[in-house]
Formats: structure tokens, C-alpha cells, sequence
């Protein structure tokens, strides 16, 4: 084969760069996809250092261009997500296992650092489910929060502190790739999973039970409802279901009706109005209805000193931390991508991992733990008309209203009105549809979601989250050990070549085989794609021979190949020596830059020879084509 006789362009057969010119370029697509620094070229020096600000605090880049007219959307949205803050705060506390009013805390601070350093207009702050009730699963392995409240809580604070850490961490060492193996699937059957715990929880507060688990999964849940079915309380249970009937009847006006959006948004607050008055007028304590009992006024008291890095504790605690800042940033990121694409806008994935690291550093200082993006609060906050992250700022200061003034009003709260609060919310993360959607399009997704499900409600949330994220791994490794390879065709009437199982009516030139390899290869893919090749040419040889014709040619189309390694490399070798031996030519299509450099240093280039390497497979085809018709010529002289 002689690629000289082609007019097209020859192939770049140029030195390879040295080592720091491709460790640049790699670390730069590894940690700089997104390519950051494009906004600061051809800049001065002054306005650079503007920008710069501008994008590390967000905040500098749209507070100058703030105007009354936004202002009035963000004052609305801001009331709104107050108005289920609130319960949201006391809820979610008690999930986690901590004194009610810390809730409220957690909804003062971090809202106003994330309007800081936070790069999404809609995204409101708040408590989470899954993460209260992971951390409190956690934690209460090595304290108690009933016997020793005082140093369960400070557990409490030293893991948000961890968590904000850890997120930061990510954030500047722009390290997100680690959320990444949070699939949709982990995720949907996690909160699946965790939804379904946390309902099956609130039936101790629909029963008034005062004894009760504190393991997380199905049977353990059950196990002790049935046990202790002398302390069930009917009036209790009345009241609950009252509750969840008026909660989830508001949610089906807001879903019929979108614009009706605040009536489900009040809702949750609305129910606490009327379970306060309620168990106050009725003395509902005299019939078993459990309260939420004193808050006390006044805004964040530090907790720094209340950090607590005792050896004992600290590996149960960081993990805590670690587990639930994963989960928060995932479940947080998400929900901003997700609303920022209904505007057709975008948001920074490492700006808000570090956003949310300042919020849960500077929160647990202040009295709060783990905040993130809740997806309720954010909808909510999104259909209120929120124009930017001021929404979260007017919300912080009703807040710090509310604490100041209003917080002891909420003491008469009632258990299962809360309980009511969170199971409405937890219906809403059951994705059925989306399991189902999982099982109709992808298998092993459906698989690695049910993991996370089942997992979650059976055994524990660690190890659900775990056998699913493992999973999803194995998959990863699958497609890296069982690349994609294909036999490629002409498509008629074109002059395009496509898979030949994709297109049948595709077409091959006699005595060419062309395979199409569709990743990096690696010493882990090595051996399967040598025996996937070797497949290849047997089958053909056996098609050919039935036709009277004979293999001669083998192109291997690179296109897809980003990478190779020794070992790689190594594996082409072993291929063209097979092929030589059976009298059979190989010629390479396309190699990208990474790969033509490793051919050249390895001296695969020579042994090959570039008369061997292609731009395209007409150029292999035509310059076979023409070295056929230049034999046939010798051998037909006199």
C-alpha cells in the first residue's frame, strides 16, 4: 500500500510533544473542562483582576446591576420559601435527631452565604431529608442522642464542619468527577429508598410512640411499631391523617394547577399555624399528642467551641461528613443544573461545591448542620418568580425575623403535624415512574437503582448507597474491559462507512476487511481486543472463501481510540505479526494525536511503516486499489 498517490492531505506524522506540553493538556481536560479562564484573555491587568472577583464571588457580578424591579420578584419568592422553611427547619431537625430551633439556624446563616459564592439564581438553601436522617443513622452507632444529647449534637456540628471541608476541598481542586459516580439511577433509588424509611419513621409520630429504633431499615421500622402497638394513640393518629390528607390535597391543586404553586407552598406552614393552635387550645398534651416543646428566641449562638475531634468519635464523624457532603452535592448540583436549563442559563458545578463547603464551614460555627439545595424549597423558590440570589437573602432575614420574635409561638407544634410535614415531602421522591422509565430503557440501570432501593430500605443507607455506586462502577469497568469494536461497510449510494450490523445493506470491498475500534485502549481492554479482531478476520476469512475470494487487507479505523498504552501498543504488534504470518497486509485509519505519538516513540510507526497510516479508509482503499493494479501490471509484462 502507497499512500503518496493520494492528493488528499498526507497524515501528520510530526515529533511527539514532550512530556510537559501533554501533562498541561491532560490536566487541563481532567480539572479545566469547562475551560474557566477564557473570560480573563485579552484583558488588561485591572479588569482582570475585576473578573476574577466577579468569579470567585458571584455576587459582585450581578449585586451592581440590582434594580427595585427584581427586587419585588425576589421579595416575593423569599416570603414564599420562608413560609415552608420554617416547618421544613423543625422537620428535618427532628429527623436528625436534634433540638428543633437548630433547624431553624440552619436556614439563617447559609442562605446568605450561598447568595455570596453560589452561581445558581434559583437554587434556595435549606435542611435535606436523606442527609438528616443519614447523619443521625451514623452518629447514633457510637452516641446517643437520647442519653447524651449534648455530645450527640456536637458530633452533629464537627461532621458539618467535615462535610464543608470536604466540599470545598472538591471545589477548589475542581474535583466534581467524584460526584459524577452518583448516577441518576444511585440517586433516583437512593432518595427512593430514603423516602420510604423516613414515611415508614413518621408513624411513631402518627402513633404518639415514645419508644422507638434507631436503626434506619424496613424491618427494623416495623419491628418496632408492632412491638410497641400498647403505646399507640388513636387521637394522634386522627390528627396525622387529617394533616396528610389537607397536605396532600394542596399538592394536587399545585400540580393540576401550576400557578396555584403557593397554595402547596403554604401549605406546610399553614399546618403548623392550625397544629399550634390546635394542641394550645385543646391541650392536646392531655391526649397523648406530643408537642414540639420550648424554642427559644434569638439568632445563631456560636458553636465553634462545641467542635469535637475526640480520636474515639472522629472516624465515625468523617465519615458522616464525607458521605452526607457527597449526597448533598449531588442532590444540590443537580437540582440547579435542572432549573438553570429551564431558563436556558448555566451554573458552575465547582462554584457551588465551594459555596456549599463556606455554607456548612460558617454553619457549623453558628449553630447549623449540613444545608444544601433542597429540590421542594428550589421549586418552590422557581415558581415564585425568584430573579436571582437575593431570594435567599430576603428569606435569611424573615428568618432571623422569625427567630428573634416569633420562634417560641412554634413550640406548641404538634409531633405528628411535623410528621405529616415530612411524609407528604417523601412521597414526592418515590419516583415510580422513573424506575419504571429506568427498566424500560436501560436494564442495568434499573438494576443499580433497585440496589440503591433495596438496599437503603433493608439494610442501611451507607450500604445502599455503597452496593449501588459499586455497581455502577462495575459497569464503568465493563465498558472499559469490553470496548465496542465493528465491522465497517460502505453505505450505498455514499461515501460513508457505518456499522455493518447497524446498516445490512452496507457494501465491503473484496479482500478488505475494515474494524472500527470505539475506545482508549488499555492494558485491561488488551487481550479482548486482540481476540475480538482475530474474531473478525476468521469470520471473514470464512465469508471469503465462500465467495473465491481471498482476505488480503485488514484497516483498523482509530477514529474512536483517544488514548493507548504500552501494553496497547504491544497488543498492535502482536496483531500485525499474525496478520504478516498469514500473508495478510494491516494498515491503520486515522490515529488521534495521543496515539500517533505513542506509535512514533514506540517505533510502532517504523515497523508498520507510514505508507501503512491513513487519513481516511478511501484513502487505505485506493491506495490498495492502486498497489493491486500495479502488481497486475508487473505480473502481466512481457
Amino acid at each position: 500500500m502507497d499512500n503518496s498517490i493520494n492528493s488528499e492531505p498526507q497524515v501528520n506524522f510530526a515529533p511527539p510533544r514532550d512530556f510537559a506540553t501533554t501533562l498541561k493538556s491532560d490536566l487541563k481536560e481532567t480539572f479545566f473542562p469547562d475551560d474557566p479562564f477564557w473570560q480573563f484573555r485579552d484583558d488588561k491587568p485591572a479588569r482582570r483582576v475585576t473578573k476574577a472577583l466577579q468569579y470567585f464571588i458571584p455576587i459582585l457580578e450581578w449585586l451592581p446591576k440590582y434594580n427595585l424591579r427584581l427586587l419585588r420578584y425576589d421579595i416575593l419568592a423569599g416570603l414564599t420559601i420562608t413560609s415552608l422553611a420554617i416547618p421544613q427547619g423543625i422537620s428535618y431537625a427532628k429527623l436528625a435527631e436534634i433540638p428543633p430551633i437548630i433547624g431553624l439556624y440552619s436556614s439563617f446563616v447559609p442562605p446568605l452565604l450561598y447568595a455570596v459564592f453560589g452561581s445558581s439564581k434559583h437554587l434556595a438553601v435549606g435542611t435535606v431529608a436523606a442527609a438528616s436522617l443519614l447523619l443521625s443513622s451514623t452518629l447514633d452507632d457510637v452516641v446517643s442522642s437520647k442519653d447524651n444529647p449534648a455530645l450527640y449534637l456536637q458530633l452533629i456540628f464537627t461532621a458539618t464542619f467535615i462535610t464543608g471541608i470536604f466540599q470545598t476541598a472538591l471545589g477548589f481542586l475542581r474535583l466534581g468527577i467524584l460526584v459524577d459516580f452518583l448516577s441518576h439511577s444511585t440517586i433516583t433509588g437512593f432518595m427512593g429508598g430514603t423516602a420510604t424509611i423516613i414515611c415508614l419513621q413518621q408513624l411513631k409520630g402518627f402513633f404518639g410512640l415514645t419508644h422507638f429504633t434507631t436503626k434506619t431499615d424496613v424491618i427494623s421500622v416495623m419491628h418496632a411499631i408492632i412491638k410497641n402497638k400498647k403505646e399507640w394513640r388513636w387521637e394522634s393518629a386522627v390528627v396525622g391523617i387529617v394533616f396528610l390528607i389537607f397536605l396532600q390535597l394542596t399538592r394536587y391543586v399545585a400540580k393540576k394547577k401550576p400557578k396555584l404553586f403557593w397554595v402547596s407552598a403554604m401549605a406546610p406552614l399553614v399546618t403548623v399555624v392550625i397544629g399550634c393552635l390546635f394542641a394550645y387550645f385543646a391541650h392536646a398534651e392531655d391526649h397523648g399528642i406530643q408537642i414540639v416543646g420550648h424554642l427559644k428566641k434569638g439568632i445563631n449562638p456560636s458553636s465553634i467551641h462545641l467542635l469535637n475531634f475526640d480520636s474515639k468519635y472522629l472516624p465515625t464523624v468523617v465519615k458522616a461528613g464525607i458521605v452526607t457532603g457527597l449526597i448533598a452535592l449531588a442532590e444540590g448540583i443537580a437540582i440547579g443544573r435542572s432549573f438553570a436549563i429551564l431558563k436556558n442559563e448555566q451554573i458552575d458545578g465547582n462554584k457551588e461545591m465551594i459555596a456549599f463547603g463556606f455554607m456548612n464551614i460558617v454553619g457549623s460555627f453558628t449553630s447549623c448542620y449540613l444545608t444544601t439545595g433542597p429540590f421542594s424549597k428550589t421549586a418552590v423558590n422557581f415558581n415564585a418568580g425568584c430573579r436571582t440570589a437575593m431570594s435567599n437573602i430576603v428569606m435569611a432575614i424573615f428568618m432571623g425575623l422569625t427567630l428573634l420574635f416569633l420562634a417560641p409561638l412554634f413550640s406548641y407544634t404538634p409531633l405528628v403535624a411535623l410528621s405529616a410535614i415530612i411524609m407528604s415531602a417523601m412521597f414526592g421522591l418515590i419516583k415510580y415512574e422513573e424506575a419504571y422509565h429506568l427498566l424500560k430503557v436501560d436494564k442495568f440501570d434499573f438494576v443499580i437503582c433497585m440496589a440503591a432501593f433495596l438496599g437503603v430500605s433493608f439494610v442501611s443507607m451507607d450500604v445502599g448507597l455503597m452496593l449501588s455506586v459499586g455497581l455502577g462502577i462495575i459497569r464503568a469497568l465493563l465498558y472499559v474491559a469490553r470496548p465496542a469494536t465493528c465491522k465497517l461497510g460502505k453505505v450505498p449510494d455514499s461515501i460513508l462507512y457505518r456499522d455493518f450490523e447497524q446498516y445490512p445493506g452496507s457494501t465491503n470491498v473484496p479482500g478488505i476487511l475494515v474494524l472500527q475500534l470505539g475506545s482508549p485502549i488499555y492494558f485491561a481492554n488488551c487481550t479482548y481486543i486482540r481476540e475480538r479482531i482475530l474474531r473478525w478476520i476468521r469470520e471473514e476469512q470464512a465469508n471469503t472463501v465462500s465467495k473465491g475470494d481471498i482476505l488480503e487487507n485488514v484497516f483498523l479505523d482509530l477514529t474512536g481510540v483517544t488514548s493507548i498504552d504500552m501494553t496497547g501498543i504491544e497488543t498492535l504488534i502482536e496483531v500485525h505479526r499474525t496478520l504478516q504470518a498469514n500473508d495478510i497486509k494491516m494498515a491503520i485509519i486515522n490515529p488521534r494525536t495521543k496515539v500517533m505519538e505513542k506509535m512514533i516513540t514506540s517505533k510502532f510507526v517504523d515497523t508498520l511503516g507510514k505508507k501503512n497510516i491513513f487519513l481516511s479508509i478511501d484513502a487505505a482503499i485506493d491506495a490498495c486499489q492502486f498497489s493491486l493494479q500495479n502488481l497486475k501490471q508487473h505480473n502481466n509484462a512481457p
